[in-house]
Parts: structure tokens; sequence; C-alpha cells
């Protein structure tokens, strides 16, 4: 007894070697890791690159904060900790100091940095009295900006898409789910001359949380169960993702500045800054067509299309055993709008029943099809209509309806994957009727549609 304790034990030792060494190779913290300096973002990278301008620009910020007034979600209970972090004017000075183009000065606690020169000169007065008068120890002068930055964090919204797979077989599955959330921001320059808004820019920002599952659940024995599982969820910092589209708004609004001649004599004449005047003006031509989710529709699909289906079938009529056989399709679409066409197609279509009969047909359809996001490369699409199938022996009718997904691999290529229902009109597909339900038959196809035409 006192043996199997003890291998039980050794055992048990053994398995929880075995985990410790997995969580280090799929890199799960197994340690304390030391302080380091802050990551950077993309466009960290790109403020530093700027072309210099010729005189930096004072600028002073206020103000820069949360202006959603958003909390984090709690699961139970009340959660008063905020979704965006309070320190957006921090990141934001530290944004202009990295563009190399502005002399941000201190406006957010000015109060404090007022209240100590009057410090320092009570204390200088104060260890001067027996000091000539008319010596001049005073402080400088403040520096004053010609331009205020305002604005914020003005929405944060959450779940904006979500998502998942997953599978499971015999007790072993595997799952991955996301989740986007979305921060928006708004910045823009007044002059302090006279009040004028100079530049308006607005950046936003999605923020990608990711976990994977797996899982183990199975009887080795009648009264013995093994149950492992494993998983790993990751989440964007909020921080870098407001870092990310603050630096990008800085760079937005150096770059108008110059494209729009706001910066007046910080511009130098000697400097082309013309590469990257036309890369921003190309990403906002760009950018008038991307929708929430960085999708970019367009119109590509064009109003005459070939298409061509391999698929398989298998048929439910009156007899058993019912074997799965493989046929192809044919056919022509004509686009009546951006959502419907009209298609027609040949086909060829076999019901067999093992061990007992077999038959072919030559089938031609017509269906009315509509796809439901045409704009998007994929898009889920249903169709349905009516055919006429052609044997040896005598011509027979059904209806059709289905539905799949299409994505445009290229311009004019789009792959193909659908599942198809036929009813029959009559119950002799195999020339025996027994019942009162009429042949039936289901396909599953993976085709190629190319497009012709124009849009």
């Amino acid at each position: 007894m006192r043996i199997y304790i003890n291998i039980r034990i050794l055992f048990c030792v053994m398995l929880l070697c075995i985990l410790y060494g997995c969580g280090s190779m799929v890199g799960l913290p197994s340690s304390k890791e030391k302080s380091t300096i802050g990551e950077i973002t993309p466009y960290t990278t790109e403020l530093r690159s700027l072309p210099l301008p010729k005189e930096k620009i004072v600028i002073g910020v206020y103000k820069f904060r949360d202006q959603t007034g958003q909390y984090k979600p709690a699961e139970n209970g009340n959660n008063w900790s905020t979704a965006v972090p309070q320190g957006t004017t921090t990141i934001l000075i530290k944004a202009l100091e990295d563009s190399r183009w502005f002399v941000p000065i201190e406006r957010e606690n000015i109060a404090n940095l007022l209240n100590e020169r009057q410090i320092i000169r009570s204390t200088r007065q104060e260890y001067l009295k027996d000091a000539d008068k008319n010596s001049n120890q005073g402080l400088p002068p403040l520096l004053y900006a010609g331009i205020l930055l305002e604005g914020g964090v003005i929405s944060y919204d959450s779940n904006i898409m979500t998502g998942g797979i997953g599978a499971r077989y015999f007790g072993i599955g595997a799952s991955s789910q996301y989740r986007q959330d979305r921060i928006t921001i708004y910045l823009r320059a007044v002059s302090t001359l006279n009040g004028e808004i100079l530049k308006t820019v607005y950046v936003s920002k999605t923020i990608l949380s990711t976990s994977v599952n797996g899982s183990f659940f199975r009887y080795v024995d009648t009264e013995r169960l093994l149950e492992a599982e494993v998983g790993m969820t990751q989440n964007e910092p909020i921080q870098l993702a407001v870092t990310d589209a603050i630096e990008k708004a800085v760079k937005s609004l150096v770059i108008e500045g110059i494209r729009d001649k706001i910066w007046g004599k910080s511009v130098d004449s000697t400097v082309n800054y013309q590469r990257i005047i036309d890369e921003y003006n190309t990403e906002q031509a760009n950018n008038n067509n991307r929708l929430v989710g960085n999708k970019y529709p367009n119109d590509d699909r064009q109003n005459l299309s070939i298409f061509g289906n391999v698929e398989t079938q298998q048929v439910k009529d009156d007899y058993v055993n019912p074997a799965t056989n493989i046929g192809g399709k044919l056919g022509i679409k004509y686009f009546l709008s951006k959502n419907f066409n009209l298609e027609a197609n040949a086909n060829y279509f076999k019901i067999q029943n093992d061990k007992i009969m077999s038959r072919s047909f030559f089938v031609t359809e017509v269906n009315l099809e509509f796809l439901l996001i045409p704009q998007y490369k994929l898009t889920p699409f249903v169709y349905g209509g009516v055919a006429t199938m052609f044997s040896q022996d005598k011509t027979r009718y059904k209806a059709q309806f289905g539905g799949g997904l299409e994505y445009l691999v290229q311009k004019n290529i789009g792959l193909r994957l659908s599942s198809q229902y036929d009813m029959g009109f009559s119950d002799d597909w195999e020339d025996f009727a027994s019942g009162k339900r009429n042949d039936q038959a289901i396909r599953f196809g993976l085709g190629v549609n190319f497009y012709i035409g124009k849009n």
C-alpha cells in the first residue's frame, strides 16, 4: 500500500514538472520581471523621423483629458476604475517632444510653477537684504505659447466586434475568441493671437483582446476521468493604444500644418516635404472608404461572371443506403444590381443507393441570387430557383435553394463555398414511389467565380 502511495506522489510531481515546462515553452510567466523602459509604438519611430523644422514652435497644453466618463466593464458588481488612462496630457507632451517640431511649455500645473517662482523670489529677497539694491536678481520671464492644443479622448466603444471559432470531438476540443474595442481622440490647434482654430485632426484606434483555449475530457476507466485544460489570453494595453492614437494625431497635425501652410516660418524652404505630404494624402484618400473595424469596402465585383463548382451529392429517396457522389457545375451570372444577380447553370447530378440502383442526370438550373454585402471581399449569399433534370427515361423538375460564402482572392476572382438543397416535384427519381415525401438531395460545393464585364 505504501509503495502504491509513493508511486502516486511521484506521478503527481512528474506531472507538475511537465506542466511547468510546458508553461515555459508557450511563454507563460514563471518568474518576476525587472522594470524596463516603456515600449514604443510604430508612430513613435515615425514621429522621430519627421524632417526637422527651421524653427521650433512654442506650444502649450492646458488640458487633454478623458472626456468619455467610461468605466472598465465588470462581470460582478461595480468597477470604478476608468477605462481610459487619466494621464493623456502627459502622453501628448511626450509625443510633441518626440516630433521635434514643438517646444512644449508647462501649463497643466501652471499654479505649481507660479507658486515655486514666488518662493524663489521671496527667498532671494530674504537673503539679499543687504545687497546692492541696483543688482538685478529677478527671474527670467516665462515662455508664452503661440499655439494652444485642445481636445481629448472623446469616445471609448466596447465590443464593436466580437467573434470566435471552436470545435470538439470525443472530448478533445479547442476554441479561440476575440474582441475589439475602439478609442477615438480629437486634437485641435488654436491660435493665441486671435483664438482661431487653425487645424483639427481626428484619429481612432482599435484595441484587440484574444483568447485561445484547449481542453481534453475523457473517461479512461469506468470510475476514472482524465481532464486537462490549457489556455492563454492576451489584451492590448490601453495605455499603448492611447499613445499610438495621440502620436498619430501629432504626426497628422504636423503634416497637415505643412501642407496647409499653417506653421509659417517654421517650415524650412530648403527641405523637400512633398514625399510625406503625398503619403499622407494617399492615406487620407484610402481612408475615405474605410468603415469601422478597418474594413475597406469596394465595388470590385463586375456585372458579369462565369463560375465552376465541384460538388458532393447525396440523395434522399425511397431506397436505403444512399451513396455520396461527385458532380460538377458550370454557369454564368448577370448582376441586375449590386446585390442581386440572375444565374443560369448546367450541372451533372447522380443518385445512387449501394447495391440497389444508380442513375445520372444532366440538370439545368435558373436561380436568383442575393449577396448580402457585395462591397466586402467576404460576403454571404443565398439563392433559390427551379431546374429541369434530364435522364434517359424521362424529364423531371425540381426546385432548389442554398447559400454560402464568397471571398475575393483577387480583384476579379472569387472563391465560393456553398451548400444546396434540392426538392423534387415528384417521387420517381429512381423509378420507385413509396411514401408521401418527394425525392430530395443535398449538395456541398467548392468553386471559383471569374468576374468579367464592367463594374
